[in-house]
């Protein structure tokens, strides 16, 4: 059982010009988190080779944030709604996102310029990358709640920010593919009930490229321009990754090129990481018209646990985030009766990465959220027989305009 802090017990009540985010301070754990990923390299350089500072990083990580969020629990509190506008239009919220970048940039090359100049145990190097490829993670998170914004300033900052970790594309299909598909068999950043994460990563990594450079290309025709021209955000962001990686090989030399390849590679894998989870076996009906109906948050898995949440920006909020893709991570909102994540999602990698654990905790949660009704899971063709047979799924075949059909939650209410 998770305890919770009295930040569950606010009073939506309350007078919302009285309201203080009391994760205020907090929040600058966003800005912390980043930086564990230099320790082993840190030490090693002050006369402390110790394996052990060099796994410190990802300790942290996926067993030390995991244990907090058991211990310290959840945080089911909301901001009024009548101070989310001046939530939203305190500044000091956009500046945390914005000192996040030179402490994941500082951390990138401070980590692989020390890979490429120092002959270390295997398991160092390893360890290492790891923990800077997991750094390149939380600056896709930032990218993520960046690239979200109408301003013209927060976008280029999320591009040129995706360039460090060579996933430049990513703004551009979160945005225009993934929020129009979310929860759709069509999406390829939606994973499918049985659906392994090495199974779903073939299919997720590719196709969030191509989406991409389809979705450009198709919005530059429309004003006339070539898909190859500097308009295009892909190729604006892929000239930042050549200049830089071509800079650290140039001068660093060919050890430089195993490190920048891996460390690009576990980045781009956090975040199909959270794709993963964020939507496992969630599916939007289809109306007989052809259309899905829209987006609630009961299409995607949610998790209000502390510690993760303070050092993602709230990400785990999915289930508004989706349903609200504009509003800041300071101002999102938990709602009952969501589809819930037993753990944060540090904790849910882990599981992940262990397909028969993954499906024995999740599989009997998404048969819960859609009432045993396979027409209302996204579920892997090949494993469906088996699935149906496993669980006692029923197909009832409602018609995908009927929505009133699904449970409502306080959170499609909103």
């Amino acid at each position: 059982m998770s305890t919770a802090l009295p930040l569950r017990s606010q009073d939506p009540a309350q007078d919302p010009s009285r309201y203080r985010d009391r994760k205020k301070a907090m929040w600058l754990l966003s800005v912390i988190a980043p930086a564990y990923v230099v320790i082993g390299p840190a030490a090693y350089l002050m006369g402390h080779p110790h394996p052990m500072w060099f796994f410190a990083g990802l300790l942290t990580f996926y067993v030390g944030i995991p244990l907090l969020d058991a211990i310290l629990g959840e945080d089911l509190s909301n901001p009024p709604e009548g101070a989310v506008p001046r939530l939203e239009a305190d500044r000091y919220y956009r500046w945390i996102n914005y000192a996040v970048v030179p402490v994941l940039w500082f951390s990138l090359l401070f980590n692989v310029v020390f890979l490429a100049t120092h002959d270390v145990p295997w398991y160092d190097w390893l360890a290492t990358v790891l923990a800077t490829g997991s750094m390149l993670g939380f600056g896709l998170n930032l990218s993520h709640e960046l690239g979200h914004k109408k301003d013209w300033l927060g976008r280029k900052v999320a591009l040129f920010n995706l360039a460090l970790g060579g996933y430049g594309h990513f703004s551009i299909e979160h945005n225009r593919g993934h929020h129009r598909h979310v929860a759709t068999p069509e999406d390829p950043a939606s994973s499918k009930m049985g659906e392994s994460i090495y199974r779903f990563m073939f299919r997720e990594l590719p196709g969030a490229f191509f989406r991409a450079w389809d979705l450009e290309t198709e919005r530059l025709d429309r004003i006339g321009k070539s898909p190859w021209s500097l308009d295009n955000e892909m190729v604006q962001a892929g000239l930042v990754t050549a200049v830089l990686y071509g800079g650290l090989i140039g001068v660093f030399g060919a050890k430089m090129v195993p490190v920048l390849a891996c460390v690009a590679f576990w980045g781009a894998f956090q975040l199909t990481s959270a794709n993963y989870i964020e939507h496992y076996g969630l599916l939007r009906l289809k109306r007989p018209d052809g259309r899905y109906e829209h987006c609630q948050p009961h299409h995607s898995w949610n998790s209000n646990h502390i510690v993760s949440n303070l050092v993602v920006f709230h990400l785990q909020r999915h289930s508004d985030h989706h349903a609200n893709p504009t509003r800041s991570y300071q101002s999102l909102r938990n709602f009952p009766e969501l589809p819930t994540l037993p753990s944060g999602y540090f904790g849910m990698f882990l599981a992940a990465y262990v397909p028969p654990v993954w499906f024995a905790i999740m599989d009997p949660l998404v048969v819960k959220a859609s009432g045993g009704d396979v027409s209302r899971i996204n579920i892997l063709p090949a494993k469906k027989p088996l699935l149906m047979r496993r669980y006692g799924l029923h197909d009832s075949s409602v018609p995908a305009a009927n929505e009133g059909a699904l449970p409502r939650t306080a959170a499609a209410q909103a």
